[in-house]
Formats: C-alpha cells, sequence, structure tokens
C-alpha cells in the first residue's frame, strides 16, 4: 500500500506574493493542510482560491493530533505542513511531526521558501559567512541571561526571535552581559510598516523606547571578538585592505571598527603602525 509524503509548505511572513508556485501547486494538490492556526490560513487559501480540508496542527495539541496525522499517512492520504508564517519546523511544533514521520519511513519533501531568519539576516549588514539561530530566547529573565552568558563568547552572527513585549528586557540584558554590540533590528519584515534598524545595542534601546512597540522582531548580533575564542584579527591587514581599494584612512578606521565591533581608539593606534612603515619607506 502507498505510504503518503509530508509536504513542508514554506509560507509568507507578511506579503502574501512571498509564496512560490511549487508551494501554491502542493497545497491545490495535498488531500489534508495541517495549519498551526487554521483561521490565519484560510485567509491565505482563499487569497489563492484553494479549497482543501483544514486541520490545526499547533503546540497544545501536537502529540495527539502528530499521531493521528501519521496515521493518515500511513494510509496513503498526502499532507501539507504549514505553519502560521515562514517555515515550518523553526520555532514551531512542526519540528516534531517531522521527526515523526521520519521515524515511521515516511518520505518527508521540504519545499523552499519564505523565512524571517535568513532574509533578516542578509538585510542586516552583518557578517553572514558564519552564524547561528538560536530562535526565541526564555521569557523568564533569570533563564534568558543564563542563554545570552552562554552566547557571550560566540564568535558566529546571531539569529534571534522576540515578541515586542520583551524586546525592551531583552535588549537590557543583551547590553548588560554581551557589551554594545553591533546590531540589526529587523521588524515586520514584508510587511507594511517594515523597519530596519542598524546600529549598536544602546542605539536599539533609545530608539525602540521612543514609541510603542509593535510587530515581530527578529535580532541579529555580532559575534564576540573579544575575551575566550578571541578572534584574531590583523588589524593593519585589513585598513591596508582598505585603503588599497581607495578608501581614506579615516573612512578605512571606521570600517574596520564597524566590521569587527572594534573600538576606534585602538583602531585608530594600530593605523599608527601603517604612517611609521610609510615613513621608513
Amino acid at each position: 500500500m502507498r505510504r503518503g509524503k509530508l509536504y513542508i509548505c514554506p509560507t509568507p511572513i507578511g506579503n502574501l506574493e512571498d509564496i512560490t508556485l511549487r508551494t501554491l501547486k502542493t497545497l491545490e494538490e495535498v488531500d489534508l493542510i495541517a495549519a498551526e492556526d487554521t483561521r490565519h490560513t484560510i485567509k491565505l487559501l482563499n487569497h489563492y482560491d484553494i479549497s482543501k480540508p483544514l486541520t490545526s496542527y499547533h503546540e497544545h495539541n501536537m502529540k495527539k493530533k502528530g499521531l493521528e496525522l501519521i496515521e493518515r499517512l500511513i494510509e496513503g492520504e498526502d499532507i501539507a505542513l504549514v505553519s502560521d508564517a515562514g517555515m515550518p519546523g523553526i520555532s514551531d511544533p512542526g519540528e516534531d511531526l517531522i521527526a515523526l514521520a521520519i521515524e515511521e519511513n515516511i518520505e518527508v519533501v521540504g519545499l523552499p521558501g519564505a523565512t524571517a531568519s535568513i532574509t533578516s539576516l542578509v538585510v542586516s549588514g552583518l557578517p553572514a559567512r558564519r552564524f547561528v539561530f538560536e530562535g526565541f530566547l526564555s521569557s523568564k529573565k533569570k533563564e534568558r541571561r543564563e542563554e545570552l552568558n552562554k552566547l557571550k563568547s560566540e564568535e558566529r552572527t546571531i539569529i534571534l526571535y522576540e515578541s515586542p513585549h520583551r524586546l525592551l528586557d531583552s535588549l537590557g540584558d543583551i547590553l548588560d552581559i554581551m557589551g554594545n554590540r553591533r546590531i540589526a533590528i529587523i521588524r515586520e519584515l514584508t510587511k507594511l510598516h517594515e523597519e530596519v534598524f542598524r546600529g549598536d545595542v544602546e542605539g536599539a534601546l533609545d530608539r525602540f523606547s521612543s514609541d510603542k512597540i509593535r510587530g515581530e522582531f527578529v535580532l541579529i548580533i555580532h559575534g564576540s571578538t573579544n575575551g575566550e575564542g578571541e578572534i584574531q584579527i590583523d588589524i593593519q591587514g585589513e585598513l591596508l585592505r582598505y585603503m588599497e581599494d581607495g578608501f581614506t584612512k579615516k573612512d578605512s578606521i571606521k570600517l574596520v571598527s564597524e566590521r569587527y565591533n572594534l573600538p576606534k581608539n585602538q583602531v585608530y593606534k594600530e593605523s599608527l603602525g601603517i604612517d611609521r612603515i610609510e615613513n621608513r619607506e
């Protein structure tokens, strides 16, 4: 007997046009759509004139409903898994259903599409070659600070999700534990009131303390360049590379300082070594 397939279908994180043709085709062809919130998903389906049976699958019913969905897959039904927004399985209960399906040798088909974390990283302007995704920090202050302490020496760029009512508390803890690092905060990505803040943690606290905080947030934090596991940076070499590309020494100091989250006076002192070398020549 043929077993069904579980399709992982990313949905728009704001703009309804951010959905692939393949995802739309899949939603039209499956036997059932398992949605985090059926009321939310029906709006998307109606927008694209898709009429398919819906069932809820969320953190409060995932144990019981997950087993029911597995049974239907075993019996040959194809099921599309969708979350409220973005890629199912990322910081949502879809992760459990995917694991159950794999345990039962059910084929899992992942479709590419919208995801807030990677899109935010790309527009942040912070290093994107190496990064770590941590999802939501704990809502409890003690646990949140413990989590940040563990991340304090992380050298890779850090991606976090945060809700509006915890944003200022989390930024305060980040400043206290990690210091005044470079940070980008992306709010309401792809939506009407999309905003990208680029600066440091102190600047972010000032910006978001000034008005009522609304929307969902992605925080992109520069990795550690100090303390244990410190990245070894050839500051003079980096300065020379920028200067060879046509930047002034002043601009090169600024760019190196920003790129590696270094104090400007430290980079300036290193630049004096370049002057001494040039004078000898």
